[in-house]
């Protein structure tokens, strides 16, 4: 399992990253407060609060390269 915080900038950065989430095979979960959403979801990503940074778990065999496909977007 991998952990990072990431931020979007811009609402075509936000449709790029589900369809490229997509792809993946790894369960990947983003979690704003107490809420947990599936990233490969447009509608659930943008349930959240998009304002501030926001957990990404991904749990599977390709999580590796989940990391790196968000790297521009990852914050401390």
């Amino acid at each position: 399992m991998k952990k990072v915080n990431i931020k979007f900038s811009t609402i075509a950065q936000i449709q790029n990253f589900v369809n490229d989430m997509s792809r993946f095979m790894s369960d990947i979960d983003l979690t704003s407060g107490k809420y947990v959403v599936n990233a490969k979801s447009v509608i659930g990503v943008f349930s959240l609060d998009l304002a501030h940074p926001i957990g990404l778990t991904a749990e599977g065999e390709d999580e590796d390269q989940v990391i790196e496909a968000v790297k521009d977007m990852i914050v401390e």
